[in-house]
């Protein structure tokens, strides 16, 4: 199995003193989690782009390209990219830029995105946002691909013969679909071939499952090869100590402070308490043992051989957040990379 710490840059008080920093001393603080991911061992580290508050990720190729100047190793995700919302020849500009930046690090995940601030800042809505996120993909795909391209679509004006530039140094870039409900993510990924990050955050785990299992099925309609199925899957927190119930104590009060924002917000929340989100969520909190059996068993659910974590102290200290990520490294993932097989991430498929 292989491990990306992904955040999406929420930026509001902390959930237990309510600080809030500067929006300069958050996006550092971004920065200096990818680079601490790379010390530490994770295989990637994700940003997300949402366009409204409590948001600051709108401009995922920006921060990902400070991180690609601050390492070296460490592949580079977007969770996710709304091309929903972007114009597919300036997304293509960006990332191909980022690209060659990072070395051929790169990974995309893409998605329509959600929140109402989308309608009002780009004019997109729910009737077409769909349709716009397979557009817009389907032309990307294309301009990553080919040297001069000619379309026609519904949602930007139409291209003859177009060069796109600069040209890629990954040819082809590996892009996943984000899925969080719908299966018209998981249809254009099982179409074209291309892997499914589950969001696994919000729910339990059959309504996930049920959309993996139904790209799987999708995937061989298709026509592809069912061991050629590729599947990540997030998780919606994570805090390791030593024991369970160090753990809890530790993070009890985080996981309530979420709780009251829920329920500020007019919002019923799934699991109403620590110990069943714990139970039947994603959530991973408690012993290294407790977390590989949990990771286990969702992986005799999905089948997933990515996963991701939290990035962010979401409340913890620095110094509780570096034990936890340390602990995550020393003993939980090599038993994991030992238990489930992963297929390596690739690299730059050509390299001037």
């Amino acid at each position: 199995m292989r491990f990306i710490a992904i955040t999406l840059i929420v930026h509001g008080p902390h959930p237990l003193t309510g600080e809030v920093k500067t929006t300069t001393a958050r996006l550092r603080e971004v920065v200096d989690n990818a680079v601490l991911a790379e010390e530490l061992g994770f295989d990637g580290f994700g940003v997300g782009e949402r366009h409204e508050r409590p948001f600051i990720s709108s401009s995922p190729p920006v921060v990902l390209s400070h991180i690609a100047a601050k390492t070296s190793r460490i592949r580079l995700f977007t969770a996710v990219t709304t091309l929903s919302l972007l114009d597919p020849v300036r997304a293509f500009e960006d990332y191909s830029t980022l690209d060659h930046l990072s070395g051929g690090r790169l990974e995309l995940i893409i998605g329509k995105g959600n929140g109402a601030a989308q309608a009002k800042l780009f004019h997109v809505t729910a009737e077409d946002q769909w349709e716009r996120n397979r557009e817009g993909y389907e032309l990307f795909r294309r301009l990553w691909r080919e040297d001069s391209v000619t379309w026609t679509g519904r949602f930007r004006p139409g291209l003859r013969e177009a060069e796109a530039l600069p040209r890629p140094l990954q040819r082809p870039i590996r892009v996943w679909h984000g899925s969080a409900t719908s299966k018209d993510s998981v249809e254009l990924a099982a179409k074209w071939g291309d892997p499914l990050f589950s969001a696994n955050v919000t729910n339990p785990v059959e309504p996930y499952a049920e959309l993996i299992d139904h790209y799987r099925e999708r995937w061989a309609f298709h026509g592809h090869d069912p061991a050629d199925a590729v599947v990540g899957a997030g998780s919606a927190g994570y805090y390791a100590a030593r024991t369970s119930q160090e753990a809890v104590e530790t993070y009890r009060p985080i996981y309530e402070a979420r709780l009251a924002l829920f329920r500020k917000a007019g919002l019923d929340p799934v699991f109403p308490t620590l110990e069943d989100a714990i139970e039947r969520g994603s959530i991973l909190v408690g012993s290294p043992r407790q977390i590989v059996d949990k990771v286990h068993r969702y992986h005799e659910r999905f089948g997933h051989e990515v996963m991701h974590i939290a990035a962010d102290a979401d409340g913890l200290t620095d110094k509780q957040h570096r034990a936890a990520l340390e602990l995550f490294q020393s003993e939980i993932a090599p038993v994991l990379r030992r238990d489930i097989p992963s297929r390596p991430f690739p690299g730059p498929a050509v390299t001037a």
